[in-house]
């Protein structure tokens, strides 16, 4: 079992920046990779942001240039830095960790709001 709890939502203005913070507990050592997701009202999750275990990243087009995700090893914690936040950026955040083996499992934290204003 994996554990994953997410902080540092908010509020901000357009423009601003917010760092997402996720703790990954439990089978640490199954984890495969650990990713940010987003859910928007009416909208389904999609994923924005991915760093697999030897550090290679994968972000969505929506976010590329502006979020930098990373990972701390040591505070078994992976990061979300969003820069020049926009409107459209507010959602649910969820942290993902997934297992491939010996079966493929999602796991999931309950999700941080984040509000962009205009």
């Amino acid at each position: 079992q994996v554990q994953l709890v997410e902080s540092g939502g908010g509020l901000v203005q357009a423009g601003g920046s917010l760092r997402l913070s996720c703790v990954v507990s439990g089978s640490i050592g199954s984890v495969n990779g650990v990713g940010w997701y987003r859910q928007a009202p009416g909208k389904q999750r999609e994923q924005v942001a991915v760093v697999g275990n030897l550090g290679s990243t994968t972000y969505a087009d929506s976010v590329k240039g502006r979020f930098t995700i990373s990972r701390d090893n040591a505070k078994n914690t992976v990061y979300l830095q969003m820069n020049s936040l926009k409107p459209e950026d507010t959602a649910v955040y969820y942290c993902n960790a997934r297992v491939l083996l010996p079966i493929r499992n999602d796991y999931w934290g309950p999700g941080t709001q984040v509000t962009v204003a205009s």
